[in-house]
C-alpha cells in the first residue's frame, strides 16, 4: 500500500491572510507541518493556487503542486493535486494534511495508514476522546459516534450523545465523547467520487464536509489519537503556538 501526502494551503484567509507563511521558530508553518508529514510518509507535496507559498515551499527543500483557486474545501484542492500527481507517482491513499497544525505528531498520520489495512476501508480520519465537559458543548470542536467496527455513525457540533437523566457537567462519567481532528486519508477512486458529490442536507446544517459523505452512504473508520493538534487559524493562535513552542 503506497501512500502520500498532500497539504492543501491558500494565502487567503478571512482571519488569518497570509498564515501558511507565517514563522514560528523562525519557521513558515507550512514548513513545520511539512517535515512533520515526512516524518511518517516517503512523498508530501503542498497543493496551493499562490505563488508566494509555492516558492516558499520550493526554498526549504520541499515539493508543491499548482491548483485552482476555486476550490471549495481542502478535500476538492488535495483531489485535484492527486490528479495531478497520479501521472508521475504510485499511491493508493491520500493523506489530507490540515496546513494550519504545524505540530501534527508521525503518529497520527500512522494511524491513519494503519486503518488500510483493511481492505474494506474507503475513508479513515482522527478522533480523540474529551477529556472536558467544555469541549462536548463547544460549537467548534466538532463531535463523533462510533460503532463497534470504529466507523462513524455522525458528527456533529452539539453534544452527541445526549445523556438523559443526568447534568451535563456528569456525562463524562456516564459516557465516552470523542471529538473529531480533521485529518482524512482516502483510497484515491474513492476521493475522486468524493468531490462529485452534491452537497448534502446534513452538510448544510452542520457546516461539515463529512456529512456528505455519510449521507451518500461512505463510511469512515476511525483511528485514536491522544494528541491534541494545535491549529493557527488567528494571529493570536499563531502566539499561543510561540508560547507551546518554547515551552516543548
Amino acid at each position: 500500500m503506497n501512500f502520500i501526502g498532500i497539504i492543501p494551503a491558500r494565502f487567503q484567509s478571512t482571519r488569518f491572510p497570509g498564515k501558511p507563511l507565517a514563522l514560528l521558530g523562525g519557521k513558515p508553518i507550512i514548513q513545520w507541518v511539512y517535515e512533520n508529514a515526512q516524518k511518517a510518509l516517503a512523498e508530501v507535496y503542498v497543493a496551493t493556487d499562490d505563488e508566494r507559498i509555492y516558492q516558499a515551499v520550493l526554498a526549504f527543500g520541499g515539493k508543491a503542486v499548482y491548483t485552482s483557486a476555486n476550490h471549495q474545501s481542502g478535500t476538492d484542492r488535495c483531489s485535484e493535486a492527486a490528479q495531478k500527481l497520479a501521472g508521475q507517482l504510485k499511491f493508493d491513499v491520500v493523506i489530507n494534511i490540515q496546513g494550519d497544525e504545524p505540530f501534527i505528531r508521525p503518529e497520527q498520520v500512522e494511524g491513519l495508514k494503519a486503518c488500510f489495512n483493511s481492505p474494506e476501508t474507503e475513508i479513515a480520519t482522527l478522533i480523540k476522546p474529551i477529556t472536558k465537559v467544555a469541549e462536548i458543548t463547544n460549537i467548534n470542536r466538532p463531535k463523533v459516534v462510533i460503532n463497534k467496527n470504529q466507523e462513524a455513525m455522525y458528527f456533529s457540533r452539539s453534544p452527541i450523545p445526549f445523556v438523559r437523566d443526568s447534568q451535563p457537567e456528569e456525562w463524562l462519567t456516564r459516557n465516552t465523547f470523542y471529538s473529531h481532528i480533521g485529518m482524512y486519508a482516502y483510497r484515491f477512486d474513492i476521493l475522486l467520487k468524493l468531490t462529485q458529490l452534491p452537497t448534502g442536507t446534513l452538510e448544510k446544517a452542520e457546516s461539515l464536509e463529512q456529512l456528505r459523505w455519510l449521507e451518500n452512504g461512505y463510511r469512515i473508520r476511525t483511528a485514536q489519537t491522544q494528541f491534541e493538534n494545535i491549529g493557527i487559524d488567528t494571529p493570536e493562535d499563531l502566539e499561543e503556538a510561540r508560547k507551546f513552542l518554547l515551552l516543548s
